[in-house]
């Protein structure tokens, strides 16, 4: 594909300067020309080695708050910052415009979706452009634009002939109010992520994507720097078990159970099953029936996650018993939702002494609880005692397993005995689910398959794709997709036979659409692909991924599962979408709590800029807390940024004023020179806080050095110059009018990052404190080759000083180097 020609870079100002600071003056003028210049702009075949810098992408939904303010500014300064030292960077971005906000908006406003989103799209382009990014927005792009959820569907159709996605009946967790089936990473705490309505459970027939195909390669963080909070999550989540599949004679037929701990097996003294596992009926005798029929009413309300977090257990007896592999004692097969249904087979057998959930359990109704681990040199297991043992010991109890060691030191020889005997085998299993991408909603990406009576289940051909959203859709919620009521949409030919089909009428999870993005911006209006691989293979990974660690198991996983299954059909040739990701914090409202609208805490940014300026609010962001952290907004705290910005104006445009200051070339560049070389090294950590701390300081510095003779040297300039580059990624507007006001025609976005004069960063001299008789009467700046005469004598030199020496007699005088100074006198 052809890549746009890149502008001039060099841009004229026909307007006089404002004589004080004053935003609104610049901001707009610049925004537009660097607009016009084509400023920022990538250009692929520029010099310099790529930097692909992506900040996660906003849903548009109408107005740019604060928080985004807070995402996408500090990871702008850095791109900027890279930018002047030589890399040629990529800054793009989109929209992620599929989802329920936009359907439900037209349910409750009678407004189109489509019309609703791609009007936020505009105002909120216009907002990020008031921010005075270096966004490339040739490159932006809408998931729901049908030329990108083309390419979802196109994913789908492969993963569909490749057996990684399929179709299935299950239990789904269910959305009272959002009409729509939500996958496990969309429930927190039991309720909708999204709208905070209680999650309920059904059994529908769902399309699934087989992320567990890639679970153990989904462990293996090697390619990818992240933080280790979010590493520790998705680990998590994944859930990684090794043990056994140990088979119980039932009264329905055999029952394999899933142990991590097989050492234990003579411990087992009552099985338990998820309540939705499919021999409970089989098992429930008629005495038992009507108790098992209630339970399961109660337990069937509960979501997994409130069944795992719930501390109280409950449970019911089937009135069967199943038989021990090894002993064959009678155990009796209980149901308890504290077992879930997606985890291993369903079903467990309880080791009360060495389990706390079983322990909990068999204290609660009075089961046995049989000791066969005990710690070393450990007495043996009270019956009364008020905890499971946990640990690994030793092996008692346990017939031929007897003082084994217990835990991971021997589950290998303890599987391979079971193994030899026939009552068991080798497993891992995970915590992770496939992904349940179904949803019953309109505004997302049609699922691409039809339905033959002769033929059943097949994908859409690629030549038929997209497969377009229909106008005009009825949106009351029903329990099934809007698409169902449009006949005209379901109407389908059956690809393999010409004959009627119908369409699925659910879409797409959004989290499909930004789970490949990122390689949708190397190549935006590529139409024989999802991407150009060539173009993807020079820019990716992202080198800097920034964003909230909300999206840790979800989108954070999702991507790195799809670039995964990208490089398996040879459209990557990496393992991992980001070479380094990290999150920032959330600012809170005022009042100290997360920022919402029912609260009334929300603070516009439209409001700011109007106000202060884009300029001062991005400093004030920058400088809120440290980035990764986040706080509380402080209103009257954009106040230091708003009068800093106006010191920084009158430095370079005002006249000298106040009185003479004595400030030498050597203090001047040391200033800079240390300045810069601490803003430089903040960069690269991301630490926006200090850098403004920083150049507040150097500021001061500055301004003291503008009274002095210092301002009429070489060292005055250099120093003037060195300051408006360390502004400019941080402050681009102000640090541009000051650099052409200067005489400069081209941008100070395409300078060069000044280098550090690693000699005037440090100091020749040092600053000494001075005590007379041990008490503290002031300091003198001396060379840090000074003798002991030369320091002694600037001290009595300093009038401070000199006045706690008249008249008194020195009796010692001291001077330990680079350290103190003390003259006793009496």
């Amino acid at each position: 594909m052809t890549q746009p020609e890149p502008a001039a870079q060099t841009i004229n100002i026909p307007e006089p300067r404002s004589e004080r600071y004053n935003p609104h003056a610049i901001e707009a003028k610049w925004q537009r020309r660097w607009a016009d210049s084509g400023l920022y702009t990538f250009d692929p075949e520029a010099p310099g080695e790529k930097f692909y810098a992506l900040t996660m992408f906003p849903y548009p939904s109408g107005n740019l708050h604060i928080g985004h303010w807070y995402s996408y500014c500090a990871p702008d300064a850095r791109a900027r910052f890279l930018r002047m030292n030589g890399r040629n960077v990529l800054f793009p971005m989109g929209f992620d415009s599929f989802g329920l906000p936009a359907e439900n908006a037209a349910i409750k406003n009678n407004v189109d979706p489509r019309q609703w989103t791609y009007a936020n799209i505009e105002y909120m382009t216009g907002q990020f452009q008031r921010m005075g990014t270096m966004i490339d927005w040739s490159r932006k792009f809408a998931t729901s634009d049908p030329e990108y959820y083309r390419w979802n569907q196109w994913f789908f159709t492969e993963m569909f002939r490749r057996g990684l996605a399929y179709k299935r009946d299950g239990l789904v967790n269910w959305c009272p109010k959002d009409q729509t089936v939500l996958a496990n990473e969309q429930v927190v705490n039991g309720h909708c992520e999204r709208c905070g309505t209680q999650v309920e459970r059904r059994n529908l027939s769902q399309w699934y994507l087989k992320i567990t195909d890639y679970a153990d390669e989904l462990l293996d963080f090697g390619g990818t720097d992240m933080p280790e909070r979010v590493r520790a999550m998705q680990t998590h989540w994944i859930g990684k078990s090794v043990g056994a599949e140990v088979v119980f004679d039932t009264p329905a037929g055999p029952e394999t159970v899933f142990t991590t701990r097989p050492d234990t097996l003579m411990g087992a003294t009552f099985l338990v099953l998820a309540p939705e596992h499919p021999k409970v009926a089989a098992l429930t005798t008629p005495e038992q029936a009507e108790a098992v029929r209630a339970y399961l009413e109660v337990a069937g309300g509960k979501t997994d996650v409130e069944r795992q977090q719930s501390t109280e257990k409950t449970g019911v007896f089937t009135g069967s018993f199943a038989t021990h592999p090894i002993t064959g004692h009678q155990l009796p097969i209980w149901v308890a939702d504290y077992v879930l249904v997606s985890y291993g087979t369903g079903s467990i057998m309880a080791v009360p002494a060495h389990d706390e959930r079983d322990f909990a359990f068999a204290r609660a109704f009075g089961l046995e609880i049989v000791e066969v681990i005990r710690p070393e040199g450990g007495e043996p297991m009270d019956v009364g005692s008020e905890s499971a043992y946990t640990g690994e010991g030793f092996i008692v109890n346990s017939g031929e397993f007897d003082g084994l060691p217990g835990g991971k030191a021997s589950i290998a020889a303890v599987i391979a005995k079971l193994e030899a005997r026939g009552v068991a085998q080798a497993k891992t299993t995970f915590r992770l689910r496939d992904w349940l991408v179904s949803r019953q909603r309109y505004w997302g990406t049609p699922i691409p398959i039809v339905y033959c009576p002769e033929h059943g289940a097949q994908a859409v051909p690629e030549s038929e794709l997209p497969v377009l959203l229909p106008d005009n859709v009825h949106f009351t919620p029903t329990g099934q997709s809007p698409l169902k009521q449009d006949a005209a949409f379901r109407r389908a030919k059956c690809p393999v036979c010409g004959g009627e089909a119908e369409r699925d009428t659910d879409t797409m999870d959004t989290f499909v659409d930004s789970s490949w993005y990122m390689y949708r911006f190397t190549s935006p209006h590529f139409d024989v692909g999802p991407w150009d691989k060539a173009a993807a293979d020079a820019l990716m990974p992202i080198d800097l991924y920034t964003g909230g660690i909300e999206h840790a198991i979800l989108h954070l996983l999702y991507s790195r599962f799809w670039t995964k299954v990208a490089r398996d059909m040879n459209l990557t040739e990496i393992s991992e979408p980001f070479k380094v990701l990290r999150n920032q914090g959330i600012i809170l409202g005022p009042d100290n709590e997360k920022m919402s609208k029912s609260r009334g805490n929300v603070i516009d940014p439209d409001d700011l800029v109007r106000e202060y300026g884009a300029d001062v609010v991005r400093t004030y962001l920058a400088f809120i807390a440290p980035w990764e952290v986040g706080g509380p907004w402080d209103p009257s705290g954009i106040n230091g940024p708003a009068k800093w910005l106006g010191r920084v104006w009158a430095l370079y445009f005002d006249k000298v004023s106040g009185p003479a200051e004595q400030v030498s070339e050597a203090d001047l560049r040391y200033a800079v020179h240390s300045t810069l070389k601490k803003v430089t090294g903040d960069f690269e950590r991301l630490s926006f806080n200090t850098i403004v701390a920083a150049l507040m300081e150097l500021t001061n510095t500055l301004v003291k050095a503008k009274r002095s003779e210092v301002a009429h040297t070489p060292a005055w300039d250099e120093a003037l110059n060195i300051f408006n580059l360390m502004l400019a990624p941080l402050v681009p507007h102000v640090a541009e009018e000051i650099w052409h006001e200067r005489g400069q025609s081209a941008s100070v976005h395409v300078q060069g990052w000044p280098a550090v004069d690693e000699q005037a960063a440090v100091r020749d001299s040092v600053v000494i404190g001075v005590q007379v008789s041990g008490k503290v009467r002031g300091e003198v700046e001396i060379s840090k080759s000074a003798s002991q005469e030369e320091a002694i004598a600037a001290a009595r030199a300093n009038p401070d000083i000199a006045k706690h020496l008249e008249g008194k007699q020195t009796v010692k005088e001291v001077y330990v180097p680079g350290r103190i100074i003390n003259i006793v006198v009496r």
